[in-house]
């Protein structure tokens, strides 16, 4: 799951079986059909998740893709870049939207390179001390220190690489001449209040927050505690069959993947195979980080927002080798259930066409390895969840994946707890079947949660939540995985939500 809290789409995930004959047999729905869960938040950090994780990290709240704003306490006005970017800065705005918002990109817990509306870094004019976003590729010269107020840390001036700080000399001219010594006041024109819009917690941010000497630790102790052998015994002991286990595509590097992420996930990942083959447990191996991030979203490992992923041939066949890497590795290990090619690709930064010619390929590629293995292909988020339904045509044994929740959208604000139960009774029925055809795919539920926008509900309105999804779900013919096994917030942990008997399988 993204991090699902802000996601405003509900994503349909294809998958396509590995069976490479076009026998009926190869069409069969699995001999028991899969309850899975998530194992969300341990290969690929998702904060939300497990916010302790960043605890450690100095200035926290300023890591890579923190988008931030800055209002001139003598102009009282924002900084903003000019036309979007390419050209000056300037300090003229009453109120702050995009050309006003600067993200993050972080080098040192103090130092970073602040990224504008249109894809340029903030820095100095090559003529003096004007302060410009020109650099498309940002180096020392675009790289600033922010120097926070110790009373308080949202009063902050901006250091420029000249040694100088930036000032607001009028509400056109911005320079960075202004010298080191301040009162802090609001007559200091190198003084900016600052305000957080936005935060990523994924993998980027936690691995380069931390840095190159601690991330390792703090990762490896992570992987080693999140997820243990005693996990895969409670799923197997609670009527579960199956685990989809996120990965992100550094794993194919390991142990030297490249900075800031490091080695370690990929022994975990083994780790998991040996416990699922123990406890009788199916793994569905999903690449839920692809190289440029599919979706801009911290599950993703973006950076900073951005989506790059699929503009390039080179980038398609980077992510094509990790599929080579990870089938390879596992294909013959009995665990194995599907790959996962990728998760949750958006709509229109990645392109129909750039995601099947993808697919194809990934699908060729664990072709090398397994005929038995089924091959897990998503939808693109924000597009019409029937439009593979023709390319997954092509391929015997397919399954259509759908992510179903009462929540990230209006509509479900307000209703009732009954109307939450309808709704899933009616509308989510009513979707499966959609997707549900005599002689189509199969179907599967692949991400639920028992949680909802409903306040004050009590421990029965959760349990008869849960039970009329599992109901409806329980129709698709492939299955359902809920999300995710370990949460902070309980709903979302189906380990708590099994303990304390809001949900029994």
């Amino acid at each position: 799951m993204a991090v699902r809290h802000l996601l405003k789409w509900l994503p349909i995930l294809l998958v396509l079986s590995c069976h490479a004959s076009f026998s009926s047999a190869a069409r069969a729905t699995p001999s028991s059909p899969m309850k899975a869960v998530s194992l969300g938040g341990w290969l690929v950090t998702e904060g939300w998740i497990e916010p302790s994780l960043f605890d450690g990290i100095p200035n926290k709240d300023l890591l890579d893709g923190t988008q931030l704003q800055f209002e001139s306490v003598t102009q009282q006005m924002y900084l903003s870049a000019e036309d979007g970017g390419g050209t000056i800065i300037v300090a003229n705005r009453t109120s702050a939207s995009g050309w006003e918002t600067f993200t993050l990109w972080r080098i040192t817990e103090s130092t970073f390179q602040f990224k504008v509306f249109d894809k340029q870094f903030v820095g100095l004019s090559s003529q003096g001390d004007g302060v410009v976003a020109v650099s498309t590729d940002p180096g020392q010269s675009e790289t600033l220190e922010i120097v926070r107020n110790a009373d308080d840390p949202n009063r902050v001036r901006i250091k420029a690489p000249n040694g100088f700080f930036i000032q607001a000399k009028t509400d056109v001219l911005v320079t960075a001449d202004y010298p080191e010594s301040t009162s802090w006041g609001d007559d200091d024109p190198s003084v900016f209040l600052m305000t957080i819009v936005a935060t990523l917690q994924g993998e980027y941010q936690v691995t380069n927050g931390y840095g190159p000497e601690k991330a390792p630790q703090v990762m490896k102790e992570h992987w080693s505690s999140f997820i243990v052998e005693d996990d895969f015994s409670f799923i197997s002991q609670n009527g579960l069959n199956a685990v989809r286990i996120p990965v992100g595509w550094w794993i194919a590097s390991d142990p030297n993947p490249p900075k800031p992420f490091v080695g370690g996930s990929l022994q975990a990942l083994d780790n998991a195979f040996a416990w699922a083959g123990k406890y009788n447990i199916k793994v569905i191996v999903d690449l839920h980080a692809a190289p440029g991030s599919q979706n801009g979203n911290e599950h993703s490992a973006s950076r900073d927002g951005s989506q790059e992923w699929g503009k390039t041939d080179a980038n398609i066949d980077q992510t094509v080798a990790v599929i080579d890497f990870l089938t390879a590795r596992y294909a013959q290990d009995p665990s194995l259930l599907a790959i996962e090619l990728i998760n949750e690709p958006l709509a229109p930064g990645v392109t129909l066409d750039s995601l099947e010619k993808y697919y194809q390929a990934g699908y060729n590629t664990v072709r090398k390895y397994t005929s038995d293995a089924y091959v897990i292909m998503s939808n693109r988020l924000s597009a019409d969840p029937t439009e593979l339904l023709g390319f997954a045509s092509g391929f015997q044994g397919s399954v259509i994946d759908a992510h179903y929740y009462n929540l990230f959208s209006n509509q479900f604000n307000g209703l009732t707890v009954q109307q939450n139960i309808d709704y899933i009774n009616n509308n989510r029925a009513n979707d499966l079947a959609t997707i549900t055809r005599s002689n189509g795919p199969l179907t599967f539920v692949g991400e639920w949660v028992a949680e909802w926008e409903v306040k004050g509900a009590t421990k029965e309105d959760y349990q008869r939540f849960a039970q009329a999804q599992l109901k409806v779900y329980g129709q698709a013919t492939f299955g359902w995985a809920y999300w995710t096994l370990k949460n902070v917030d309980n709903h979302w942990s189906l380990e708590w939500m099994i303990k304390n008997g809001y949900i029994t399988l």
